[in-house]
């Protein structure tokens, strides 16, 4: 990610600093869906009662490593750069420190026309692809 010559450059996309309405970086916490879970014991249930014990078990198991494995996971420090069309961009690194410091960088660009950086941002161990995110009116993106 690079700020040059008045735009924000995230990977391909160019943002305009002047159309920036929101720079922040927090954690993200994953999704952690109980009512996914109590459903998918609901199709257990349903499951034992036509068939028999073997692919109930395996699914009870399967449903409750995946519950575990949401539970457990992390939050994730992102940054978050929004603008005014409703666009809104993703990036992580692993400390939010230093999503800050990039924020900082950010804003100070705003309000100072010269200034110009560049800032590597890191892909954290994730399942779903690139940890770049953007979205808008028509594009959900890729969720973190």
């Amino acid at each position: 990610m690079s700020v040059k010559r008045r735009m924000l450059w995230i990977g391909a996309a160019a943002l305009p600093l002047h159309n920036l309405t929101r720079v922040e970086a927090i954690k993200i916490k994953p999704e952690r869906n109980v009512l996914r879970f109590l459903l998918g014991l609901g199709l257990v249930a349903f499951i034992y009662s036509v068939t028999d014990w073997a692919p109930v078990l395996v699914l009870l198991i399967i449903m409750v490593v995946y519950f575990v494995k949401a539970l457990i996971a992390p939050e994730k420090p992102v940054l978050v750069v929004e603008t005014a069309g409703g666009s809104l961009v993703l990036v992580t690194l692993p400390s939010v420190d230093e999503l800050r410091g990039i924020a900082g960088q950010i804003v100070h660009a705003i309000d100072h026309p010269e200034a110009e950086f560049t800032a590597h941002v890191h892909q954290l161990n994730n399942y779903n692809g690139p940890v770049f995110n953007q979205n808008g009116g028509q594009n959900t993106g890729i969720r973190l």
